[in-house]
């Protein structure tokens, strides 16, 4: 099984809107953190697609190792 790389040891804070279909890059390769934009392909790992309930202010991992995917836990924190 791949790992998923790095992308940064901080978390990407933005708005998402409401209703929006999002797919969080979860390989750590993508140019289009934190989004998926298809490198992913040469790995066996694959993009966590989630929606948005409300628009509001979230904070998505950037390290790739957080327990809840998308989502920051803190866990850059201790790597």
């Amino acid at each position: 099984m791949d790992e998923a790389k790095i992308a940064q040891k901080q978390p990407y804070s933005l708005t998402l809107e409401a209703g929006k279909t999002y797919a969080w890059c979860a390989c750590g390769r993508s140019d289009n953190q934190p989004f998926c934009d298809g490198s992913h392909k040469v790995t066996d790992i694959k993009p966590k697609l989630f929606r948005a309930n409300e628009t509001k202010q979230v904070y998505l991992c950037g390290c790739k190792q957080t327990s809840n995917p998308p989502y920051c836990d803190g866990t850059h924190k201790k790597l």
